[in-house]
């Protein structure tokens, strides 16, 4: 007897439709997968036959052969657990074709016929939506999934008890969506971190126009202390915002409950990270790094320890807002529009410039210590600032600066002015756009070619001048770029040299 369960191929950010035909025919007892699965799909047999045994269902004797359809799409994960189970035991008559229409299934099995939770669950209610399915699949992911509205998800505990729901011998009810958690309270606040007041005006700037900043500067000058309270300066997500930031999280497996990621993401990897770590990885790619800081922030503290393969592969998300994964059956596509928080120290040693340590560096070993990072990857970085260690002295001396709140404010402002002006961040400014959202006196623009000569700027350090001078202006309210604008714009181009 033939049986077909819905189910669905997780593909990047997309489920795609999936249809598990369980074919059971009188012969010699065997067990046979077809339809491109990998390890974890064809790895099932065990566990459906432990699961079907001690939830007190038969496992058929004969010859079985799974289907996933279509046959040429990759199919990995061990969500078809419960599909395979469902179909051996509609095969067997055991339950009802009918009790399966309009319903998709997902979720792996334990042997003792525990429902477990599987990543994705974001994805695959935005598969059944699509279709216009009900979606079972275990509790433990079914809150996650319930964030999509309009899907209905139900959430059995274990295979007994999904059978009996299909059968209708108990009731489920659908399960209903976490509660979004405001975690803004969470973030530490920028009182903490006494002095530096440039550093904190480069933060401003950089949250208020979308900038990227590379902040310089010797260790526990507070750096990472910096990078930190950077989300707290963010704006909260839009719900099509947060959604698409949930989804990249769900794909990856990241996604720790509690309703839709509302708060701008934080990602800090570790400077040992593969460029696949970064990009995303594995057959059918995952998102990495990059994609998990989208709509949020990248903070990456030691820069020119990251491998040069890693570095690189910044540059194209950081122009594009995208990062492309490509495998042999097909290239995959992940949003990548992330504010980008680099640290680096001033040379190996790290005591370049201090006021109280000596630097052992020779000038060749700094100039290769910055030379890891290309001109380029550089030149991409709209800020540059440096962080000093400052002293206990200074540290007592240093005046109480603003709290987070009182930024922030500053910075949804300059934001609203953006928007109601063109529409998008001063960052995203580019070419004739550009020039007509940022025109310039006599004198500032005498001022900038004076600088561009004497700093030898190329085409786009004069370009990312320019929008972060009028980021500056919005954080003041004003309509043109003054003059002192584009000075403390022309402050953040310091070289590296």
């Amino acid at each position: 007897m033939l049986a077909q369960v819905r189910t669905y191929s997780l593909f990047g950010l997309e489920a795609l439709p999936v249809t598990v035909e369980v074919d059971v025919s009188p012969g010699m007892p065997s067990y046979t997968v077809v339809g491109l699965p990998d390890k974890a799909v064809e790895e099932s047999r065990e566990r459906v036959r432990s699961a079907l045994k001690n939830s007190g269902f038969p496992y058929p004797q004969g010859r079985v052969v799974v289907n996933l359809a279509p046959a040429e799409q990759r199919k990995e994960g061990s969500h078809y657990d419960l599909p395979i189970a469902l179909g051996l035991l509609c095969a067997q008559g055991a339950l009802p074709q009918a009790g399966l229409e309009g319903i998709a299934a997902a979720g792996e099995l334990g042997l003792d016929g525990e429902l477990r939770a599987v990543p994705g669950g974001v994805n695959l209610a935005l598969g059944a939506l699509a279709e216009g399915f009900k979606l079972l699949m275990p509790a433990a992911s079914a809150r996650e999934a319930a964030l999509i509205e309009g899907v209905e998800v139900y959430g059995p505990e274990n295979l007994r008890q999904a059978v009996e729901f299909l059968t209708g011998e108990c009731s489920l009810e659908p399960t209903p969506p976490p509660q979004s958690v405001d975690a803004l309270e969470a973030i530490p606040d920028l009182l903490d971190v006494k002095g530096q007041g440039k550093a904190k005006r480069a933060l401003e700037i950089a949250a208020a126009g979308g900038h990227h900043l590379l902040m310089v500067g010797t260790p526990g000058s507070g750096k990472t202390m910096l990078a930190k309270r950077m989300p707290g300066l963010l704006p909260l997500l839009g719900r099509e915002e947060a959604l698409e930031v949930t989804r990249i999280h769900s794909a990856a497996g990241k996604l720790a409950g509690g309703g839709l990621i509302r708060v701008a993401p934080y990602r800090a990897p570790h400077s040992t990270i593969s460029d696949a770590g970064l990009i995303g990885g594995g057959s059918v790619p995952k998102p990495g790094e990059i994609s998990l800081a989208h709509r949020g922030v990248l903070f990456m503290d030691e820069f020119p320890e990251f491998s040069r393969d890693a570095l690189e592969v910044l540059r194209q998300p950081l122009e594009d807002g995208i990062v492309t994964v490509s495998r042999a059956r097909a290239s995959f596509t992940f949003p990548a529009r992330f504010l980008l928080l680099a640290a680096m120290n001033p040379c190996p040693c790290g005591f370049w410039g201090d006021s109280e340590r000596t630097c052992v560096c020779t000038p060749t070993q700094r100039t290769r210590y910055v030379g890891r990072i290309s001109g380029p990857l550089l030149d991409r970085f709209d800020l540059v600032v440096e962080v000093p260690r400052l002293t206990p002295a200074e540290l007592a001396r240093a005046p109480e600066g603003e709290p987070t709140a009182v930024v922030r404010e500053r910075v949804l402002a300059a934001r609203e002015r953006m928007k109601a002006r063109q529409g998008k961040l001063n960052s995203e400014l580019l070419g004739r756009a550009l020039r007509q959202h940022t025109p310039l006196s006599p004198s500032v623009e005498a001022l900038l070619h004076a600088a561009s000569k004497r700093l030898a700027l190329t085409a786009r350090s004069y370009d990312r001048i320019l929008r972060v001078a009028r980021t500056i202006a919005d954080l003041s309210s004003s309509e043109h770029i003054q003059e002192a604008h584009l000075a403390e714009a022309l402050t953040y181009r310091r070289s590296l040299g």
